[in-house]
């Protein structure tokens, strides 16, 4: 292949959040991406700037892949089953694309999530979802990072195996995921520090 045949950001990003599945998403190199398309590296740095641009170039597609799994299987549905459907889906997610997985969670430039479409729905999704609880500010963005939490811990472990009990992990999985709502149901109030 050429050095300029057919490459583009978007051809080497899907490209390199392929190759993050197989060799894990912190093995990604630009130098890996290069060899895959049979080309320099220099040529893969002219769509490209850095590793950096590169690994979040891959997060933001991870999180628009996603989310659209999420939206699916949450549309049409409310309170529990809204939440083992999220739950599922982003679980699923995980498990199947571990690299991309493991690229959703890298810090991005505030700046770059506001101009990304899917990371906003992404936002409008969760936080939709919550507000079914009757959940508002700060509450709501505390009930967030419970469950993003829950969730990444549970596939973080599950993924490398962590978990040698012989309870069925799919029913611990289900029972994490009743314990959440339980939760979400009876959020407790912060208490006002005002005077």
């Amino acid at each position: 292949m050429s050095p300029r045949a057919g490459l583009t950001p978007t051809r080497l990003t899907e490209a390199a959040a392929d190759l993050a599945d197989g060799i894990g998403f912190e093995n990604l190199t630009l130098a890996a991406l290069a060899k895959r398309f049979g080309v320099k590296d220099a040529s893969v740095y002219s769509h490209v700037r850095n590793l950096q641009d590169l690994r979040t170039r891959v997060a933001l597609l991870a999180g628009g892949e996603m989310i659209d799994r999420i939206a699916v299987a949450v549309a049409g549905r409310a309170g529990k089953d809204a939440l083992a459907a999220f739950a599922g889906a982003y679980r699923a997610y995980a498990l199947e694309r571990p690299g991309r997985y493991a690229a959703t969670q890298i810090r991005i430039d505030q700046t770059l999530i506001a101009g990304s479409p899917a990371l906003r729905r992404t936002a409008e999704i969760t936080y939709g979802m919550l507000r079914a609880y009757g959940l508002a500010e700060p509450d709501l963005t505390d009930a967030v990072r419970l469950l993003r939490a829950t969730f990444h811990g549970y596939c973080a472990l599950e993924s490398a195996g962590g978990f040698g009990a012989p309870r069925d992990v799919q029913k611990s999985w289900d029972r994490a995921v009743d314990a959440l709502h339980v939760a979400l149901e009876n959020w407790p109030t912060e208490e006002s520090t005002d005077d």
